[in-house]
């Protein structure tokens, strides 16, 4: 043993020596063939070199000294290659390999001689020992008289070659198992040297520079070697015990380090094939019925076994079993194949490591979000613990894991907090949970547990309250799948659609995407319409809200344009019967027509139907008064129906006894029930007539008809669905009379003083003369360019027998003249946007007898604050803006409104506070600052502080979208009201007038600038 290490010394000494001679003769060469000489004398003895190979790329005089050159024999040339690569002769000569000569001279090496004489050092080396001198290269600090592009140019270079083209990683692997063969347990030493030799190689994509060759990139880079690292596989598998022991380590670091820096993906990607490839060839060869003991006894399982054992980082594992359990729904593998695959890779972690049962038990059930299919894998294997094969389990094989595993999940599916600030997506992540591990169950397993009936039944009832459809649905899946553990022949169906499915649908009709979560939010957007409130798909169109969000089959009869209603003249007569004749008439015309022309050539003789239908005897209703009898008469359902029909054309026509009668309609369209006199099918038909009706009422009539429906809105005899109709009907009725166009005359401004002499210079002609001659003319004369006089002209009317061919004369019941005075106003809203609103604010918070907004009538409470919005937008750039915006801030800055547990009502404050930015006319809020009006400032403020939270801790998608949007309005109002500023302050000095000194106390900020005012 001491000879050997005397031996081992003498060689390191004379190496060392020799590799200062050959950098001395760089140093000092002038020629590129000295440097080229002076490298093949040290590769020469390390290497199996033929000198004959560099005949050809130096020079005579060279050439002979090369030739003339003695190799030593191989265990000679053993000896020395391990020495000088363990010892400090080959850290040395890198150095002025990669600096100098790869600066200096490396240009100018033949082909032949870069390979033989340069490159040999890298390339043919130990690698572990070379890369450690390679990767560190490129990062390290300038040298002054180097090319630094092309020593860094170099270093890449020379790691493509040793680790990609030269497969240096899977030596590297193979050498750690060498090193650790005399060793039964690998030691300290070894895996520090094992997990810095992975670190370093992990970190080539980084340092790297940014023009480097495209097979250091990350992506690729990680691809090639995690190909190299698997293609070893079936040659480690051969091996020992213990040299498998040191390449799993460095092939489980390298992987773990890999995972560290983001590329899990490109890892599984390779991976997965791999190991499904495998499970399928077990499957073929015991006829799809597959044990555990086939499994490990297979020799090529070894490697999969043990690959996860070696893998101690805890992250590394998280992101391994995610992104696997993603490649094998890119995969579309089966239900079997991914239950072997993730028992392959994980059954010995999950039985003796906490935290990897943690990750699928608790995380991947609680956390994170997966395709359903994923989530049936996680169950099968983490939960239930067998294969999924109906020889192995059956419908009473329940294990105290899924007992356990279904308390928990429906311990936290039941709080109304989860339903209130949980994405949806979670949420039906979550239900799908539940629902698939309750059709594992029976009744008596069920009893089993202690809460899960309470939990199930809470989570419920809490669901069926909430407006979102999908929710909703979440709800009825659960309910239907305890329905039939409880009692399998009565299954309970909370809703209609899912009667007649065999299956409960645990993806709620979507389909999960290979690489994500489940794409719900289009799917809520869509099913909130139903409950009519589209408060997020609206302000994603820029604030241009549809109103009738009602999905009945009559929905074009009723939600007419607001722009189609004509002027009604008021001195014509009108017969109110008519009006609901005219319908009729009109589209039974051209039937009856045919009708008669049919029966009229049928040459036999067609019986008469004498039957009485008692349609004589029905009297049309003509009047308000008999339409308020009829819709008063519940047990009546035609006669309700009559009056229905006939009501909203009714009061569009405006009688004389509207006004006296409107409180007592008003209450009686509000109060019927239409579910119940409406015949089957029809429900939404008649409800949809009845809120026409009451629209018409608000438009025509808006004072009277606004003060009951305020009292209404908060009595105790009205329910949900009415407040709800009550408030749609107050929104649609904002917009038509935003929307409706009135004729008032053109103020026209004329000459307060008039003079007797002419409006017109002395040197023009009188304009006396016929009656509509035109004005006088200068003519632009022709020849010589000094004239002394000028010459003028115009216009004279045709004389009486004289007719101008060519033109159009057009008629009219009015003069041109007239309709030249008149204007069209297109806003009527301003005028009663008070009484919309200020009643409806009022009373808000408190609760009453069967009145609850801040908690269990949310629903009513975003609809209000909706409707208090849309009102908002309607008084955009009026006065009464700026008298109503006040008010309604003070409203939504309650921190039981602005902070409410529910998102369907935060985004109805969203709504209504991008409103009030619109509808606030910059100059308003730049002359309330100079007045020392704090309300606007403080208000302004307080939605850019509000909207800033939201975006900063908001868990709902849509009002984070929101609260962005509201951001950029503030941003757009105050950078207008600032420009408004300065030019008042501009004016205002310009008029020696100083602004008052209350302007200080109010600011206003501009989003990401420095600016305030």
């Amino acid at each position: 043993m001491e000879e050997e290490t005397k031996i081992r010394r003498e060689t390191e000494s004379r190496l060392l020596e020799k590799v200062g001679e050959v950098i001395t003769a760089i140093q000092a060469a002038k020629h590129v063939d000295q440097v080229i000489r002076a490298l093949h004398s040290l590769a020469v003895l390390l290497f199996p070199l033929g000198s004959s190979l560099l005949s050809g790329s130096i020079d005579q005089p060279y050439r002979d000294q090369v030739l003339s050159v003695k190799a030593p024999s191989e265990k000679e040339r053993s000896d020395s290659l391990q020495a000088f690569y363990q010892g400090a002769a080959f850290p040395a000569l890198a150095r002025v390999l990669l600096f100098d000569v790869a600066s200096n001279w490396l240009a100018c090496f033949p082909f032949s001689a870069q390979k033989h004489v340069y490159d040999v050092f890298f390339v043919n080396g130990v690698v572990n020992e070379v890369i450690q001198v390679l990767v560190p290269g490129p990062q390290q600090n300038r040298i002054s008289g180097l090319n630094i592009d092309a020593v860094q140019a170099n270093i890449e270079r020379l790691l493509v070659l040793c680790l990609l083209e030269n497969n240096g990683v899977i030596q590297m692997a193979r050498k750690f198992g060498y090193l650790c063969k005399p060793r039964c347990v690998p030691d300290k030493k070894l895996r520090e040297d094992v997990s810095r030799v992975a670190q370093i190689v992990t970190s080539v994509p980084d340092k790297a520079r940014l023009t480097a060759t495209p097979s250091l990139s990350s992506h690729s880079f990680f691809k090639q070697i995690i190909l190299q690292l698997l293609s070893g596989v079936e040659a480690v598998t051969m091996s020992t015990k213990n040299e498998m022991d040191g390449t799993f380590l460095f092939i489980g670091e390298t992987f773990s380090r890999i995972c560290r820096r983001g590329s899990s993906d490109v890892l599984l990607r390779e991976v997965t094939p791999q190991i499904l490839r495998h499970i399928q060839s077990c499957l073929l060869s015991s006829n799809g019925s597959v044990s555990t003991d086939l499994i490990e006894s297979n020799p090529g399982s070894h490697f999969w076994l043990k690959l996860m054992e070696v893998i101690v980082d805890p992250y590394a594992v998280e992101r391994i079993s995610e992104q696997l359990l993603n490649q094998l729904v890119a995969e579309d593998a089966s239900d079997v194949e991914a239950y072997w695959t993730l028992w392959l890779l994980f059954n010995r972690l999950l039985r003796h490591q906490t935290a990897v049962r943690s990750i699928f038990l608790d995380k991947y059930l609680l956390w994170k979000v997966f395709p359903v299919s994923c989530l049936r894998w996680i169950l099968q294997f983490a939960v239930l613990e067998c294969p999924p094969t109906t020889n192995v389990q059956t419908e009473s094989h329940v294990t105290d894991s899924l007992l356990d595993t279904v308390q928990r999940l429906a311990a936290v599916w039941s709080k109304r907090e989860f339903v209130q600030s949980v994405s949806v997506e979670q949420q039906a992540y979550v239900t799908a949970g539940i629902g698939l591990c309750l059709e594992k169950m029976s009744k008596e397993e069920l009893d089993k547990t202690k809460d899960v009936m309470h939990s199930i039944l809470q989570g419920v009832s809490f669901r069926l309250e909430s407006p979102a459809h999908l929710v909703r649905k979440m709800a009825s899946s659960i309910a239907l799948a305890f329905s039939k553990v409880i009692d399998p022949k009565n299954p309970l169906f909370l809703d209609e659609a899912s009667c007649n499915e065999e299956y409960i649908d645990w993806e709620f009709g979507l389909t999960a995407p290979k690489k994500g979560t489940l794409s719900i939010s289009n799917r809520m957007e869509k099913h909130t319409d139903e409950i009519k409130t589209s408060i997020t798909s609206e302000l994603a169109k820029n604030s241009k809200y549809e109103t009738n969000n009602r999905v009945n089959d009559n929905e074009k009869c009723i939600s007419k344009k607001l722009s189609v209603y004509e002027l009604v003249d008021p001195d014509e007569i009108i017969d109110p019967a008519m009006l609901t004749c005219e319908s009729v008439s009109d589209g039974n015309g051209e039937d009856n027509a045919s009708e008669n022309s049919d029966s009229s050539s049928d040459s036999s003789l067609q019986p008469y139907d004498l039957t009485d239908d008692d349609t004589d005897l029905r009297r049309n209703l003509s009047q308000l008064v008999d339409v308020i009898g009829a819709l008063r008469k519940s047990d009546d359902a035609d006669g309700v129906e009559r009056a229905l029909d006939v009501a909203e054309s009714l009061i569009r026509a405006s009688p004389d006894e509207l006004t006296h009668v409107a409180s007592d309609l008003v209450q009686t369209l509000v109060q019927i029930r239409c579910s119940d006199l409406a015949a089957e099918g029809e429900e939404e038909s008649a409800d949809g007539k009845r809120q026409g009706a009451l629209v018409a009422l608000i438009v025509t009539c808006p004072f009277q008809s606004l003060d009951t429906l305020n009292k209404l809105l908060y009595s105790a005899n009205v329910d949900l669905s009415q407040r709800i109709m009550i408030l749609d009907v107050m929104t649609e009725a904002a917009q038509e009379l935003a929307h409706t166009k009135t004729m008032k005359p053109k103020h026209q401004t004329g000459v307060l003083i008039s003079t007797i002499s002419e409006p017109q210079p002395w040197f023009l002609p009188s304009n006396a003369g016929l009656p509509g001659a035109g004005s006088w003319k200068e003519i632009s004369g022709s020849g010589t360019p000094l004239k002394w006089s000028k010459s003028y002209e115009r216009e004279l009317p045709l004389k009486p027998s004289q007719i101008k061919i060519g033109k159009t004369r057009r008629w009219s019941l009015r003069s041109q003249n007239a309709q030249s005075h008149i204007n069209w106003s297109q806003n009527k809203f301003p005028v009663y946007a008070a009484a919309f609103m200020l009643p409806a604010m009022q009373g808000f918070d408190k609760k009453r007898h069967g009145v609850d907004l801040l908690d269990r009538d949310f629903i009513v409470l975003g609809k209000l604050i909706y409707m208090l919005g849309v009102c908002m937008k309607c008084v955009s750039m009026h006065p009464e803006a700026s008298a109503l915006a006040p008010p309604l801030l003070d409203m939504l800055r309650v921190r039981e409104i602005c902070h409410h547990k529910e998102a369907y009502v935060r985004r109805a404050v969203l709504f209504a506070a991008s409103c009030v930015l619109l509808a606030l006319h910059p100059s308003y809020v730049a002359s309330a600052l100079i007045e020392g009006n704090v309300e606007i400032s403080k208000g302004l403020e307080w939605i850019r502080l509000w909207a800033l939270e939201v975006a900063d801790s908001e868990t709902d998608r849509e009002c984070y979208t929101m609260a962005m949007s509201c951001l950029q309005l503030h941003a757009e109002m105050a950078l207008q009201a600032s420009r408004a500023l300065e030019s008042a302050e501009s004016s205002s000095s310009a008029k020696s007038v100083g602004l008052k000194s209350s302007l200080s106390r109010a600011t206003i900020k501009i989003p990401y600038s420095n600016v305030q005012y």
